[in-house]
């Protein structure tokens, strides 16, 4: 009698392509240490979308983005085409630091850590210009 085999999971939901090879693949060469870049992945098949979150130091930021963010809009149209090729969706996070506050490590800036701000008052001893 022939044995009845139970469908797997991977079966049901095609192997998806490695996404987290892939950013690394597209980022790792703009950071100054590769080793700092920390991709998470989630893939939600019954959405059919992928969230890809991706973090690296904050002095990396500037060659990960590029001259008016050409290299990360790179990224994220190879990104969506592989995803779209799967039958998904995707989307990238990025955040800066792994530290937190600002990039530089830095605590934020309140209102009440600022100076007040000092308009400049009109002088109302000028003359005002006549219309022509």
């Amino acid at each position: 009698m022939p044995e009845l085999s139970v469908p797997s999971t991977a079966s049901k939901f095609p192997e998806s392509p490695d996404y987290v090879g892939l950013i690394r693949f597209l980022v790792e060469p703009f950071l100054e240490l590769p080793e700092s870049l920390k991709v998470d992945c989630e893939i939600s098949p019954g959405r059919l979308r992928v969230w890809v979150r991706i973090a690296f130091e904050g002095s990396d930021k500037g060659r990960v983005f590029g001259r008016g963010g050409r290299n990360i809009q790179a990224i994220r149209a190879v990104l969506e085409a592989v995803a779209q090729a799967a039958g998904y969706s995707a989307h990238l996070d990025i955040y800066g630091s792994h530290t937190q506050g600002r990039e530089d490590g830095g605590e934020r800036e309140t209102s009440a850590d600022r100076p007040p701000s000092r308009r400049a008052l009109p002088n109302k001893s000028a003359p005002k210009p006549r219309p022509r």
